[in-house]
């Protein structure tokens, strides 16, 4: 029997199986394969996988359907794949219990990645973040509340620290835009996203090698922003 965390698909298109199996494999997962929603639940349930990767295109019931009724039993990572590009559609995944989201077509490199990314998300819940976090050469230092680039202090305001500290303490995660006005600036400005654009310029300008093409904040369109740090050590 196979040591490998188990990755359950569920997609009704037997050429996405045939390749994300290939690449499951090589990645050092065990994949898994469901082709209808109630497949889906049952081989969630029976199999217990390490994380989900969900179409939202079923043939017997929508995928935020059956996103719903998993996570009435189950709390691992669950990844949405859809052709549906609208922004609500992938707001609406991620508020009913989505940990992210990938457009068809893709690129199986995003997914393995976001996939990982999702799995350390889950294997620090619950435990404190990392004291320090790097991301391409910028250090941030939370006991210290410092943020660092090579030997050089980064100053940033009380606010644009706040929100640089939420993103990379989510890191690899979509954080949604009423999300990070929520926790940043408080309840009464959910609906501020201009606002909050602005302080991420601000922190563009001044973290990012090239603000013009940022690495380390990444815009979800419609949705939020991702931050990308340095894979953990070990």
């Amino acid at each position: 029997m196979s040591s490998d965390p188990k990755i359950l698909v569920i997609d009704d298109e037997p050429q996405i199986h045939r390749f994300l199996s290939a690449a499951l494999q090589a990645a050092g997962f065990e994949p898994l394969r469901a082709e209808t929603g109630a497949e889906g639940l049952r081989e969630i349930a029976r199999a217990a996988p390490a994380a989900v990767v969900l179409d939202l295109g079923l043939p017997d019931m929508d995928g935020k359907s059956v996103l719903t009724r998993a996570r009435e039993f189950y709390d691992e990572p669950i990844i949405i794949l859809s052709a549906r590009d609208r922004e609500t559609e992938k707001i609406e995944a991620l508020d009913l219990g989505a940990n992210d989201y990938v457009e068809k077509p893709f690129g199986v490199g995003e997914l393995l990645a976001r996939l990982r990314a999702a799995l350390r998300q889950r294997s620090h819940s619950g435990k404190p973040p990392p004291p320090i976090i790097r991301a391409s050469g910028l250090v941030i230092d939370f006991p210290k509340r410092l943020v660092t680039r090579g030997s050089e202090p980064v100053h940033l305001s009380p606010k644009e620290y706040d929100l640089l500290a939420r993103l990379a303490q989510n890191a690899g995660k979509v954080m949604q835009h009423r999300e990070l006005l929520r926790a940043v600036w408080g309840p009464a400005h959910v609906e501020d996203t201009q606002y909050l654009r602005v302080f991420i310029g601000q922190l563009r300008q001044k973290i990012e090698p090239d603000p013009s093409a940022p690495k380390l904040i990444l815009t979800e369109p419609g949705v939020g922003y991702r931050f990308i740090a340095d894979e953990p050590d070990g």
